[in-house]
């Protein structure tokens, strides 16, 4: 422990300078001392107050039925109309199938011959000029007038003679007689009443039995103890403890955690009481918690996990009743390793546990 750097505070200064200070008086050679400004000392007192009133409440008690069953009529008697139809019955109908008619028969007209003698063109008589030859210039000297009867002309046309007209004989042709089948209605179609009976049901339905009704009930008032913190003694007078110089270094204490978590074990809850504990309740110093972890894993989550193991080991003085106050936690991660087991180096397992610790030292109020 490096002693050296707190020496005496008498052989530092004389005893009017340590006056002139406020330092300790009567300082003893080889021995340390830690400036403690006394705390506020404080109690807790327990108030019982009334956190909710009394109070009354109503509750409704239902209506209570009761099932009855009735006949009821569910279908009115009623009638309906059967409709009956008609009965039929086969005939035979006689008819003319082919009416009766007359033929006729026709005897054609005969002929005869017979012929007459027609004038076609009558008898005629005229003067007509012919030109003969002659020796003169002049034509008509040449013509001659001569007059010339011409006979009648006939003709025989034979014609037909009608002998006898043409004549009808009508010949009688008889009809054809045939049947066909009939329905004929033997009894006509009727409406006949059929009565329908009512229809029944038993229904069953609820009927109030009790009307509702309403019950009050009190409450009691609830109560609540209240713990209130109170100044028992006020502090701020300042005064010198005599402490171990080495408990201003950094001191290693065996305290383990599960792993990869800031979890204490018991083993190491009984180290922290045995140590820490002790001298927190024997002096009224300040301790800082300061925790280390080796170089393997991942920088950053070993800085992290440090700070959560100095945070446990405070959380667990403060359970133990130490004011959080006089504590300080803080981790280092891999930052102060105590030998050469950096990243990349390969070390032994042994090795780097020494660089997993949990360190506290006393450091002035």
């Amino acid at each position: 422990m490096k002693t050296n750097l707190f020496l005496c505070l008498t052989f530092l200064l004389g005893l009017g300078i340590a006056q002139a200070q406020n330092l300790p008086t009567s300082p003893e050679p080889g021995k340390c001392y830690v400036k403690c400004i006394t705390k506020d000392e404080f109690k807790d007192v327990q108030e019982t107050i009334e956190v909710y009133p009394s109070y009354t409440t109503l509750e409704i008690v239902p209506a209570t039925y009761k099932t009855v069953e009735d006949r009821v009529l569910i279908k009115e008697a009623s009638k309906k109309l059967v409709y009956v139809p008609a009965v039929y019955e086969t005939v035979e109908v006689p008819y003319t199938k082919k009416e009766g008619r007359s033929d006729l028969s026709i005897i054609p007209a005969t002929f005869g011959t017979n012929s007459r003698t027609f004038e076609t063109y009558p008898a005629t008589s005229g003067w007509e000029y012919k030109e003969t030859a002659c020796d003169s210039p002049n034509k008509e000297d040449c013509m001659v007038a001569c007059f010339v009867g011409y006979p009648a002309q006939y003709r025989d046309v034979s014609f037909t003679t009608l002998a006898k007209d043409a004549t009808v004989t009508n010949t009688p042709v008889s009809e054809v007689p045939g049947t066909y089948t009939k329905q004929v209605v033997k009894t006509p179609a009727r409406m006949e009443e059929v009565e329908i009976p009512a229809q029944y049901a038993t229904i069953k339905r609820q009927v109030l039995a009790t009307s509702a009704t309403t019950r009050s009930n009190t409450i009691p008032a609830k109560t609540q103890t209240v713990t209130r913190t109170v100044l028992a003694k006020k502090g701020g007078i300042t005064t010198w403890e005599e402490v171990d110089c080495g408990l201003f270094e950094a001191n290693a204490l065996p305290i383990f955690y599960e792993t990869g978590s800031a979890r204490i074990t018991q083993a190491s809850q009984k180290i922290i009481d045995d140590n820490l504990l002790a001298l927190l309740n024997s002096k009224p110093v300040n301790v800082e918690i300061m925790s280390h972890t080796d170089s393997r894993g991942n920088d950053d989550f070993n800085m992290s996990l440090s700070q959560q193991r100095a945070n446990s080991v405070v959380n667990y003085l403060v359970s133990k009743g130490i004011s959080r106050s006089r504590l300080t936690a803080r981790g280092f991660g891999e930052t102060r390793l105590v030998n050469r087991c950096s990243n990349g180096v390969d070390c032994s397992a042994d090795q780097h546990q020494r660089n997993r610790r949990t360190e506290f030292r006393v450091i002035n109020n």
